[in-house]
């Protein structure tokens, strides 16, 4: 009996001793991700905005005499420093290349109170190009970053020689299907956040059930954040941030595109934000990227579509040689 006990103890403490020492290996960053290593120089643009002093954290390889600057924006649920391989492509053909990180992400700062739209952060970032003396402007943009890039594209079109959509959200207008939820619905959903909910949420929503190494190191800023005594105010950006998604509409402006648009799709792809809080009555499937395409090249003047079977939200990643096939098309 003792030697039972004992076992089980031993075993008690063994598993709390594991769990501790896991923890004490397990990511902490704070809300600027200060001790999280980007793949190149981080730099920072300070300037003001709704009455405070911002800082747009941003990555810049320039450009080539004679070559254009690629402006790499990125998606909700990510920073600057997933577009590396992206950025090492681009750059060994001689384009420049310019990767902030927006407000409210990565290592750029997270205000209290931000009236986030996608007007405003295309604002912000013609203000950071502008500071770099970048004249010619190729703007590529991928999942919400996508939307971000048509904006900058419909507002600044005198600088912007071609758009690139990566798997972009707003191929559809959200609210014309699902309900309108406070940014407090979105904190709530934030605060209930694990390490262990987002690899789930990845693996099923990007990669069709699998996993790897490369994807794990995806998640790392999120698992840092949850840990890091900084949570609650990157959970309250997280917030804020999904408001410009269902706001910020852009799809009843594709006809107003003035510039080539070259619309990359993995057309396993099924993201539609708002599903699960659908109007009443409303029976439309959101999210289906393998008919989206076509139907939104159409409305674009100067539309061009490749589409990638078989690979979902994230081709960048899963199938890189089969997204560099199609940049190799535009660039």
């Amino acid at each position: 009996m003792r030697t039972w006990i004992y076992t089980v103890f031993t075993a008690f403490l063994f598993g709390l001793t594991a769990q501790a020492s896991a923890d004490d290996h397990a990511p902490k960053y704070d809300a600027r991700l200060s001790s999280y290593s980007y793949p190149f120089e981080v730099h920072n643009f300070e300037f003001d905005s709704q009455r405070q002093k911002l800082e747009m954290a941003y990555m810049h390889l320039p450009a080539e005499d004679g070559q254009p600057t690629v402006l790499l924006l990125h998606g909700k649920n990510f920073a600057a420093d997933y577009w590396e391989k992206t950025a090492n492509y681009l750059h060994e053909k001689g384009y420049g290349v310019l990767m902030p990180d927006q407000i409210g992400f990565g290592k750029s700062s997270k205000p209290e109170h931000y009236q986030f739209s996608f007007e405003a952060l295309a604002d912000n970032t013609k203000g950071l190009v502008e500071s770099l003396g970048i004249d010619e402007l190729v703007v590529m943009g991928h999942s919400m970053g996508g939307m971000l890039a048509t904006r900058y594209a419909l507002n600044h079109a005198d600088n912007v020689e071609k758009l690139v959509l990566v798997n972009p959200v707003g191929l559809e207008d959200y609210l014309r299907y699902v309900q309108y939820k406070d940014p407090a619905f979105f904190y709530e959903n934030e605060q209930g956040k694990t390490i262990d909910k987002v690899r789930a949420y990845q693996k099923k929503n990007y990669y069709d059930g699998k996993w790897s190494e490369d994807y794990e190191a995806l998640i790392k800023i999120h698992e840092g954040w949850i840990n890091g005594g900084d949570w609650d105010l990157v959970a309250w950006n997280n917030a804020l941030t999904y408001d410009m998604i269902f706001t910020g509409n852009v799809s009843n402006e594709f006809d107003q595109l003035t510039v080539p648009t070259h619309l990359i799709l993995g057309t396993r792809d099924t993201t539609g934000p708002g599903r699960g809080w659908k109007k009443e009555g409303v029976d439309y499937q959101l999210g289906r990227y393998d008919q989206l395409g076509e139907i939104v090249v159409e409305q674009i003047p100067d539309g061009h579509l490749y589409e990638l079977k078989g690979l979902g939200h994230m081709p960048q990643f899963e199938a890189f040689d089969r997204y560099r096939e199609q940049l190799d098309n535009i660039f």
